[in-house]
């Protein structure tokens, strides 16, 4: 899995002095190549070195290596044995049935969010929902994109059905790629975010039946968002 690249600096070094313990450097550097790859430092079918990623986390291989066949099972890179690890470029037709999936399966997942969140789930998320707005006031679509991955996945981890909250993300992760080069438009974003307040309010007041609507709602949008922007490639 070391295939060399030109790409500049792409995660910020592993502070062993004040990481917490309890979290394994697999871990530590899994979130941190996933970040990237999410906020588009990385571009679809490009190369990803184990030996540079190591060196730049300052962490050996073998963490390194472990975090990207986390994120080989998760859909976000494609592992060719032997010879390179890549970011995942799925074909259109693989990114639509993403999004069916996604269709189908979040209305749910926010139903089931807006019966069972948590005190400490709704706050999480509601600090999400305020960091879209501020990223928004700020015209930062890195910020944006932060907040949006909490927002989701805070969603996720209420569903009372964790294997259904969990295929969300999965799905999710697999056209990450698409909507961050969708950040380009930004007055989708804005509208995006106008959308995700509507899933807010009705998990807030856990309205399972208008928390299931807006988020078809929202899935749909992005579904013809999408189709818009490839249309015009």
């Amino acid at each position: 899995m070391d295939v060399q690249s030109s790409t500049s600096s792409l995660v910020a070094p592993i502070n062993l002095d004040t990481a917490d313990p309890a979290v394994l450097l697999r871990d530590r550097a899994y979130d941190q190549i996933k970040a990237a790859i999410r906020l588009g430092q990385v571009q679809p079918g490009q190369p990803l070195s184990e030996t540079r990623l190591s060196k730049q986390l300052g962490i050996s291989r073998t963490p390194v290596r472990e975090a990207l066949q986390l994120l080989a099972q998760e859909g976000l890179v494609q592992v060719i044995p032997g010879r390179a690890v890549t970011v995942a470029a799925p074909s259109l037709h693989d990114v639509m049935d993403a999004i069916h999936v996604r269709f189908l399966i979040e209305p749910e997942v926010a139903r089931l969010a807006a019966k069972h969140i948590n005190d400490s789930q709704l706050q999480t998320l509601l600090n999400a929902q305020a960091g879209l707005d501020t990223a928004i006031s700020a015209g930062d679509r890195t910020a944006w994109s932060r907040a949006d991955n909490i927002y989701h996945e805070t969603i996720s981890a209420a569903c009372s059905n964790q294997l259904l909250g969990d295929l969300a993300l999965q799905m999710r992760n697999r056209v990450s790629y698409l909507s961050i080069d969708a950040q380009g438009n930004w007055e989708r974003l804005v509208v995006c975010t106008v959308e995700h307040q509507h899933v807010v309010n009705a998990i807030e007041n856990h309205d399972s039946e208008e928390a299931a609507r807006q988020m078809r709602q929202h899935i749909e949008a992005y579904r013809e968002s999408i189709i818009r922007r490839l249309s015009h490639r």
